[in-house]
């Protein structure tokens, strides 16, 4: 973690060390000597707005996901895993630049009218980066978020020697979009808008389709098996990054927020249309995963393999869908734009067959901060000097971590500014809104659906958590504070 340096003297050092971390050229830091050939592939699966509740592995009970169970009773369930933010973009800059939200450069979802704030720049270093220096081919196939077309943010100069999918988030709400990314050229698809949509959404390729025949998510699935079959004779980093279950943002507008082509077993529930889709689309991102898991025994690259599955964030209600039904956060509270453990706890199972223990669970506390230290860790790529993870390697192996966090951290800039911090792996508090906001406490170890708030017994608790929102964060010019509020333009 970063170290907590005094107030009087944040303004000067804290700038200078931002400037620093953002400045550096190349990773410089050793994270391990281990040895090439016990190097895993590495599989990294990121969902898109999935619940913490909707896995059959974490207690659902209405939608099937017979595979992603597989997957995690032969690898490590963590039922203490936390995304980086409690939308996309933000998380995705946590997940690829090992930064929480007081440190990366993307902090919220920006808005159309100042995207630039949402794109990684050329200093800024990736997890793609390290494990590319490490001698690892590098793939992004999916949604990427951190980058518009011809600028330094793409995938090719954010380390992925091949990227297929979408790079603005606005186009990946568009299961049905005319046109996908292959490396930095346009694909057309046989899809074509409506011609209803208005210009400024059909131009970055969102809205909804009139004409739909290539259903996005099939796309990516595929072109992500071809890639691991060409690539399976070298070690290979693959970032599989999803656009299901979220829904179709501008589609729902007029009653087309949950798409997808088939709603299979789900077509005679006695539910509203959008709960069924979603729970279709939930077992047809299970059936992907399926088809990735067949190829990899097929190929015989299971036990050289190391599979991460994750949300970005929480569970979604945009597409018209009941999460209640469902009971998509299990016991936790809050969804997707909650710094509440719904909006960011999120279901994570990990595999390594052989090296992983099968059937376990771990409730150690982890982030997608800690994955770059991690994985780092286990292939021998170099990190820069000041992440804010922590690698559980040891965990995957069976044995106690080697460091545990005193806290984390995370910021949200979407109707107001808001904050939240975890200490101790127990206390969790929050101020929502405003900087001058009154600041909840729950003891989320005992009290997972966050129901007590325990600031007016804690004061100590309370201050300490109050000094953290000071000390854990840096001002960022793309992300300014006035009064509480985001300046969004």
């Amino acid at each position: 973690m970063i170290p907590m340096w005094c107030r009087s003297l944040r303004g000067g050092l804290v700038q200078l060390a931002g400037i620093f971390h953002l400045a550096l050229a190349v990773p410089t830091t050793a994270a391990s000597t281990a040895p090439a050939v016990s190097r895993p592939n590495i599989i990294l699966i990121l969902a898109d707005d999935l619940g913490y509740g909707e896995l059959g592995c974490f207690g659902q009970r209405e939608i099937r996901t017979p595979n992603l169970d597989h997957l995690a009773a032969q690898g490590m369930r963590w039922t203490r895993f936390y995304a980086g933010s409690p939308v996309c973009a933000p998380s995705r800059s946590v997940l690829m630049t090992g930064l929480h939200t007081g440190h990366t450069r993307v902090r919220g979802n920006a808005p159309r009218t100042n995207r630039m704030a949402q794109i990684l720049r050329k200093e800024d270093r990736t997890l793609a980066h390290s494990l590319q220096g490490a001698g690892y081919t590098t793939a992004l196939i999916g949604k990427w978020g951190l980058a518009q077309e011809g600028t330094d943010g793409i995938p090719n100069r954010m380390g992925f020697d091949y990227f297929y999918g979408y790079l603005d988030q606005f186009h990946a709400h568009n299961p049905y979009p005319e046109f996908l990314i292959r490396q930095e050229v346009r694909v057309p698809l046989r899809n074509r808008l409506d011609p209803a949509v208005p210009k400024e959404v059909a131009k970055e390729g969102a809205g909804w389709a009139v004409r739909a025949r290539d259903f996005a998510p099939d796309l990516l699935t595929t072109e992500a098996l071809r890639w691991v079959e060409a690539n399976r004779k070298k070690p290979f980093f693959l970032f599989w990054s999803l656009i299901t279950p979220h829904a179709n943002n501008e589609g729902s507008k007029i009653g087309r927020g949950q798409e997808i082509p088939s709603l299979g077993d789900y077509e005679n529930r006695p539910w509203p249309s959008p709960d069924r889709a979603h729970a279709a689309t939930i077992s047809r991102l299970d059936h992907d995963v399926g088809r990735l898991l067949t190829l990899l025994s097929r190929l015989h690259l299971k036990e050289r393999t190391l599979i991460i599955f994750t949300s970005d964030n929480g569970h979604h209600q945009e597409g018209g869908n009941h999460p209640e039904l469902f009971d998509a956060n299990g016991p936790l509270r809050g969804l997707k734009r909650d710094l509440y453990e719904g909006g960011i706890r999120v279901p994570t199972v990990i595999h390594w067959p052989g090296r992983i223990p099968g059937g376990t669970t771990s409730d150690h506390v982890a982030c997608f901060t800690d994955i770059w230290p991690t994985l780092a860790e286990l292939t021998g790529a170099r990190i820069p000097p000041g992440l804010d993870g922590l690698s559980f390697a040891p965990i995957l192996m069976g044995k106690p971590p080697s460091r545990r966090h005193a806290s984390l951290y995370w910021e949200f800039h979407e109707g107001g500014f808001s904050q939240a911090v975890l200490m101790e792996g127990r206390w969790k508090a929050i101020r929502k809104k405003r900087r001058d906001a009154a600041i909840e406490l729950y003891d989320v170890a005992t009290d997972t659906g966050e129901t007590t708030d325990l600031a007016t017994k804690r004061p100590d608790l309370l201050k300490r958590a109050e000094e953290l929102m000071v000390t854990e964060r840096r001002d960022h010019p793309d992300w300014p504070i006035r009064d509480g509020k985001l300046l969004r333009d």
